[in-house]
């Protein structure tokens, strides 16, 4: 099977971040931006990188876009070009289009016209951000829709050496435990009667209102 081949337009910090990371996992990556000088800083990071205006359709097309599995739009502050551009790829026939939104109605705007996936890397890390804050022992937290999100939980010192059947995290606060991650394992059928130890991290998903009760229940 052919590895997919990926294109990210617009090398801001975020842009070349995705670029970057795609690479390094082995993909085939073009990178985008109509300033040189960003091109040429990621030059060395992914297979091709060109500088080009992404709101020219006939410069996209000679680029052959249309032959790319996912074009990632990730211009930052223009939101006129973030738009344009999704209109021109959409229209040239590209499979996948994930944009990076600047706000809520930018997103809904984005949606309207046809991107794939609309992307919010600002306010998800504020969202990671915060709940970290809130409680040392997130690791992670994933909205995965409007109403549900995936939460990483380290054991905190009142979950130790108890098992998922005494804390009983569904019947308590509606939340179910996916899987336990005892260092670079993963167990996705825990033992309900396994008792957790120091280092191990619980995947939970659920309501947002829920799991919030769930991080405030377990402060440390």
């Amino acid at each position: 099977m052919a590895k997919k081949q990926y294109a990210v337009i617009g090398m801001g910090r975020f842009g070349s971040s995705v670029a970057n990371t795609l690479s390094e996992m082995g993909f085939d990556v073009l990178a985008i931006d109509s300033d040189e000088q960003r091109t040429q800083a990621v030059s060395n990071m992914v297979t091709h990188a060109v500088s080009a205006d992404s709101t020219d359709e006939e410069a996209l097309r000679a680029l052959g876009i249309r032959n790319f599995d996912v074009v990632v739009v990730a211009i930052g502050e223009d939101i006129q070009s973030s738009i344009l551009t999704t209109l021109i790829l959409k229209d040239l026939g590209v499979g996948t289009i994930i944009v990076k939104a600047q706000n809520e109605l930018h997103g809904k705007v984005l949606e309207k016209i046809g991107a794939d996936k609309v992307i919010f890397p600002e306010r998800d890390m504020g969202m990671r951000v915060a709940h970290h804050l809130t409680s040392p022992n997130i690791l992670d937290y994933i909205e995965i829709s409007e109403d549900y999100s995936i939460l990483e939980l380290k054991a905190s010192q009142d979950m130790v050496g108890k098992n998922l059947r005494e804390l009983d995290i569904r019947a308590r606060f509606g939340c179910n435990v996916m899987a336990i991650k005892h260092g670079t394992k993963m167990d996705i059928s825990p033992y309900a009667d396994a008792p957790l130890s120091e280092d191990d991290v619980l995947v939970i998903v659920g309501e947002k209102s829920d799991l919030t009760k769930l991080e405030l229940a377990y402060p440390k």
